[in-house]
Order: structure tokens, then sequence, then C-alpha cells
């Protein structure tokens, strides 16, 4: 059996791979990552820096890991529409393995190759990975998928019974002779027009394993308590490794489970459902990706005002936590996921902007940015998604940096102008004695937080028709 093992950005690892296992035990298997132009065309790869930066050092990894298993990345420029059905017939390969995608333009990408393939005698064969169970596996008593995340949890929990992550092969058969004439070398992102960021996580299987096992051998036992603060390293930084599988989902939860840290571990458990809920939301109703869950919202009479959106874009609001996460986002291609719950919430709600512009702009500059993930989270601060938080909720950018960033580290890291601010001030500096300004560079507020308020909750309820007194 010849087998192609089709490596597609969101399975760069050795270890639980279950199609590269499947090829091993078969017979001959051929690695092989297609440089679309889709992501890999110079003016598309400069749309999305953060995340081919990541991408090309996962795949540096995956190329050095499988030569020291005795194979070989083979990689191939061209639109994958095209290139894996023409590989498959011209290397006489039996079967393409391959994990599935969840997104609606990668499941009409895999129809059509299989299409392709099937008029050659060959099988398209996916496997399941991205997620713990299968996108469409879990059901409420009516056959149809929840709307709702706590009894979604409840019954993945019910069928969640993972079988042990699958070991790195320990070596692998040569590449057959005379299938690598077409290959090209990993670009770099000078080929792709793109500078180094040197603030960015490095890619690849080996610092993803790294980062897991810190984690699970320490912020992890204070993780329910420290995974809201954004001044503290609580969270997990897996993220970019969860987009990028170079840790699968499986992996990170076995591990976590068997760390033992009694409710913060679960709480973290209950963070990889969310993760979860948002994939299989998105292969239910593949349209989220254009337009928000509640159709109610699918009219709602978003501002234009260029001048605030610049201002949010730019971490110039006069607002500091929201303008520490715009500055996170842009430097390090992260941002903490309170920070991203209030700069969201401002930008709909304090701004009356489309979320659709800053889910737009996070998936541009986000490391992890994944298209279920990210639509998922800006929809439920939006107040337009499944489950997501009521829209009469509007977060205070004053009070989350009050309770989450009580000192004004996180601020401090990101506003410098704000470095001398006195805390009891950090995170309202307008209210600073006129004498006692701290830097003539940070911005007045854009807009007053109590005005903004009423000028949402009357703008939402008169369209919806309904809400709070």
């Amino acid at each position: 059996m010849r087998s192609i093992v089709w490596f597609r950005g969101k399975d760069l690892r050795l270890a639980d791979h279950a199609p590269l296992a499947e090829a091993a035990a078969s017979g001959e298997v051929i690695p092989l990552f297609v440089l679309d132009p889709f992501f890999f065309a110079p003016e598309r790869a400069r749309e999305l820096p953060h995340r081919i930066q990541f991408l090309l050092d996962s795949l540096r990894a995956l190329e050095a890991n499988l030569a020291h298993l005795g194979s070989r990345l083979l990689v191939v420029p061209g639109r994958s529409l095209e290139v894996v059905p023409r590989l498959a017939a011209q290397w006489k390969a039996d079967q393409v393995l391959a994990h599935r995608w969840v997104e609606p333009f990668g499941r009409e990408r895999d129809r059509r190759i299989a299409e392709a393939l099937d008029r050659e005698g060959i099988a398209l064969r996916l496997f399941e990975g991205e997620t713990l169970l299968p996108p469409g596996s879990v059901r409420n008593g009516q056959g149809a998928m929840f709307r709702v995340f706590t009894p979604f949890a409840r019954a993945a929990g019910i069928r969640l019974d993972l079988a042990p992550a699958l070991p790195a092969p320990r070596a692998l058969p040569p590449v057959p002779e005379g299938s690598v004439f077409e290959t090209a070398p990993i670009p770099t992102l000078a080929d792709l027009g793109l500078s180094l960021n040197p603030n960015l996580q490095a890619g690849g299987e080996r610092a993803a394993r790294t980062r897991l096992k810190a984690f699970v051998g320490g912020p992890i036992v204070d993780y329910g308590a420290d995974r809201d603060r954004m001044d503290r390293p609580g969270t997990s930084r897996l993220s970019a490794d969860l987009k990028f599988g170079t840790l699968s989902v499986r992996m990170v939860w076995q591990a976590a489970a068997a760390a033992g840290a009694g409710e913060s571990g679960r709480r973290f458990l209950n963070e990889l459902l969310w993760r979860e809920f948002s994939h299989h939301l998105l292969w239910e109703w593949p349209e989220l990706l254009e337009q928000p869950f509640r159709g109610d919202f699918s009219s709602f009479p978003w501002r234009v005002d260029e001048a605030g959106w610049q201002a949010w874009a730019a971490g110039r609001t006069g607002y500091p936590v929201v303008d520490a996460a715009a500055r996170q986002l842009l430097a390090e291609g992260f941002v903490h996921n309170r920070a991203r719950m209030v700069a969201a919430s401002f930008l709909a709600k304090h701004l009356l902007l489309d979320y659709r512009l800053g889910e737009a702009h996070y998936l541009k500059w986000l490391t992890d940015g994944d298209w279920a993930q990210n639509s998922a989270g800006w929809q439920w601060s939006a107040g337009c998604g499944c489950d997501a938080q009521p829209w009469f909720r509007i977060f205070n950018p004053v009070a989350q940096g009050l309770k989450f960033d009580p000192d004004g580290a996180y601020v401090k890291r990101w506003v410098p102008e704000l470095a001398d601010c006195p805390t009891a001030f950090i995170h309202e500096p307008w209210k600073l004695p006129r004498g006692r300004r701290v830097s003539l560079d940070y911005p007045e507020p854009v807009v007053d937080h109590a005005l903004a308020r009423q000028r949402f909750l009357a703008t939402a309820k008169g369209h919806l028709g309904r809400g709070p007194a």
C-alpha cells in the first residue's frame, strides 16, 4: 500500500497523528505539504503574518523530525485542488490520508479533491483529530446540535472515552524513488515579504511539548484563580499549538487530566470543551463565519466611525486595558483572554462598531487565529452568538482592569506612556489632577463609559424590541 500523508497546517506533528500511523502500518509513506497560494502567495501571507511565522517554524521542525525517522517532507507549490490529485496519480498512490477540517472552505476543498481522486481510483480518507469528538456527533434529545454550552459539555463528557494518544513512529520507510522532482524548499519569511517578529512563540512539536510540560507541571494548579488575571502568567499559552496541531487536543486533555489539579484542572478541561463547542457549532452552521448566530442581529444598525475604529485598532482609545490588548495583539500575536473580551465588548458596545471588523482584525494578527474559536468568541462578546453573553451586559473596562489587573502591571507593560502613573489612577488616568498628568502622549477617552453604555442599550433595545428596563 502506497499512502500520501497530506499534512495540512493543523496537524504539524508526528505524535498522535492517525493518518501517519495508518500509513506507516500499511506500507510506503509519502509525507506531503502543499504550498497553496491561498495562504502562501506573498500578498496573502502578509494578511496573516504571525500565523505564517509560526507555521513556517512548525514546518521546518516537521521536516527535521521526518528526516530523523528516515523519511522526507515533500513540499510542493500549487493549488491543493490541482496538486493533490495530480501527484497522487503520478506517484501511483493507493490512498491519500489527512485530518478532517471543520471550516466550510476546507470541507468544500476536500469534497472536490475526493471527487478528482475517485476518478483515478484513489481514496481520500479523512481522520478525526482536530476535536475530541467528531464534529456533529454530540446531539441533544431531539437529535439536533446544542445551542447552549453547559448541556453540550455535559453530553460531550458522557461520550468522551478517549483512547490513549498514539505515539510517534519510531521509524519510517524512505520516500519512494521518483516522487521528489517537483519539491521546493520551505519558504523563508523574506521569500513571502515578511519580517521576523522575535516576540512570537516558537513553533514546532518540541516547543509545544515543552509548553505543555511546563503548564501541567505548575500553573495548572492555580488556573482557576489565575486564568483571568491579566498581570499573571496563569494560562497555558497552548492555543497556537492546538491551532496548528503541534499538539493534538487529545494529548493536551490527557496531560491535563493526569495532572491531578483538582478544581483548577477541571476548569482548564472545561475551556477545552468550549473550544470543542465552537468547532461543533461551525460544523453545524458554516454561515457563522459570515453571519451572526442570532438572526435578529443580521441587520443590526452598527455605526460607521473611522476615527473610533482607528483608535481601537492602534490602542489609542484612552481606556488602558483596551489599549493594552490592542498593542499586545500587534506586538506579540496574542492577547490574554480576559483582555480579548474587554476589547471586543468595547468595540461592539462602547463604539457600536460591527463585531466583524474586530473579528477580521484579530484573525489577521493572532498567532492562534482559529476560524471557529475567533468567530465564536467575537459573537459571544457582541451578544449575537450561540449561548452568548447577553447583549445588555457591557464590560466596564475600568472595573475589569481594577479586578483583573489591580496593580496595573499588564497595562504598564503594553502602554509605556502610563509607566509612571500612580496605581490608584492606572485604569482611569484622566482622573489624575491636571498638574500630575504623567504623559502628554496618552489620549483622553474616546467615549464616556456611561454615555456609551446608554447609547448601546437604547440602540439594541430599539432594534431587538426587548431588553431590561
